[in-house]
């Protein structure tokens, strides 16, 4: 997509994070906006921030995890803007803790907004794309999905939220080829950042009754601090992912990494499949740390 002004970019979680940032950026570019959130607050606040803009702003207290509310989404969209030129399929939410200590409230929380919530934006937007590069050869439309680099590795301790992300690049990397075989106008990316400042580390505050109300196990406990600090401790900014997200959009760029150095990981964990190897060690390069959260699981 080589042009961005009076095009309409649907941006899901924009209410924070990566959304946000995003929104700022299609805001700066001349884009029409649909500012989709589940929190009301933060999504007024985003709004009223982008407002000064000039750019046409458009949102909608939506739970992406809700098939109904989607389909009436985009209806909303097509009777405001027409087809949308950029959905950022973004919504995500972050959880830890091991794997058969989560419960079926929580898997459906994470499954259900970090993968439905992408299942239906492609569900819902894909066929209005499509159609309209089918009645305008000048139409470009482009779909980016969060995922994470918890979508290419498999980090411990927080196997709910890795499965989810994994399924979030599979379910990207299908929608890629199956654009390419029907268009050469409409194409999708998927974003694998790895830990930036944004409010991920804090998706409790949008927990449904019955996860919030599971009583956290210590391994939830450890995770939880793990992350609260990796995350905070992050040196890219939203702003700097933003940034590379319309540049991938622009050069129909099919992955967005915010640490490339990190794609290391990625290649021994690939030459371990290869190889028939035994997965690799995560803590390989930091030993103390795995030995101190083994320790601490371990009670000792």
């Amino acid at each position: 997509m080589q042009s961005f002004q009076g095009k309409t970019a649907v941006l899901t979680g924009a209410g924070s994070g990566f959304g946000l940032a995003c929104a700022h950026r299609a805001a700066a570019l001349g884009m029409n906006l649909v500012l989709i959130d589940v929190q009301a607050d933060a999504l007024s606040a985003a709004a009223a921030a982008l407002s000064p803009t000039g750019v046409a702003v458009m949102t909608a207290v939506t739970d992406v995890a809700d098939a109904a509310a989607m389909d009436r989404l985009a209806d909303d969209v097509m009777a405001r803007f027409g087809a949308p030129h950029l959905v950022f399929n973004n919504a995500g939410v972050g959880t830890s803790g091991l794997l058969w200590e989560a419960t079926t409230a929580e898997w459906d929380w994470v499954m259900g907004v970090n993968v439905w919530g992408v299942i239906h934006g492609v569900r819902v937007f894909t066929p209005r794309m499509l159609e309209a590069a089918k009645g305008d050869p000048t139409y470009q439309g482009h779909i980016v999905n969060t995922a994470s680099m918890a979508g290419l590795l498999t980090p411990p301790n927080m196997g709910v939220y890795n499965v989810s992300k994994h399924a979030v690049v599979a379910l990207t990397e299908s929608l890629y080829q199956d654009l390419c075989l029907v268009t050469d106008q409409v194409s999708a990316s998927v974003l694998c950042p790895y830990f930036v400042p944004t409010g991920i580390s804090q998706s409790g505050r949008n927990q449904p009754k019955a996860v919030a109300d599971t009583e956290l196990t210590a391994s939830k406990k450890i995770g939880q601090a793990m992350l609260d600090k990796a995350v905070q401790s992050g040196k890219v900014s939203a702003q700097t992912v933003a940034e590379l997200v319309f540049d991938a959009v622009r050069d129909n760029q099919f992955y967005i990494y915010s640490h490339p150095q990190a794609l290391s990981a990625v290649e021994t964990r690939l030459k371990a499949i290869v190889n028939q190897t035994q997965p690799p060690d995560p803590f390989a390069e930091r030993p103390q740390i795995g030995e101190n959260l083994k320790q601490a699981l371990r009670g000792g």
